[in-house]
């Protein structure tokens, strides 16, 4: 039983070899010549702003959340095509009825102007 398990395991074992090999190599190799230019903030070619503590926007944690609810409909929706003629009319039914309430929350979310970005 643990025998099928141990090609994922070397699988495994040697990507993070790698990937430490490369960081660390990287490190040992690579050239240190930091400058105030090398070690500031760059945002978009903008200066920025000292103070972190500026509030977001509501509508971009509201986007947000409309992407993760529109992103998890279509993790539902693999599997369902996937077995999509073993479910029969019920499963089309049932996709139907997920596919009405997702779209009465996008309806809902665009009247309310979620996704008008000012």
């Amino acid at each position: 039983m643990l025998q099928s398990y141990v090609p994922i395991l070397l699988m495994i074992l040697v990507a993070l070899g790698f990937g430490f090999f490369a960081v660390g190599m990287s490190a040992i190799l690579g050239p240190k010549r930091p400058n105030p230019d090398k070690l500031s903030t760059y945002e978009c070619g903008m200066q920025v702003d000292p103070d972190a503590r500026r509030p977001f926007d509501v509508k971009y944690y509201l986007i947000a959340m409309a992407f993760l609810v529109f992103d998890v409909e279509v993790v539902f929706m693999y599997p369902w095509a996937v077995r999509f003629k073993s479910l029969g009319l019920f499963g089309f039914i049932e996709m139907l009825v997920f596919l009405g309430i997702l779209l009465v929350g996008y309806v809902y979310i665009w009247r309310k102007g979620v996704l008008e970005w000012e």
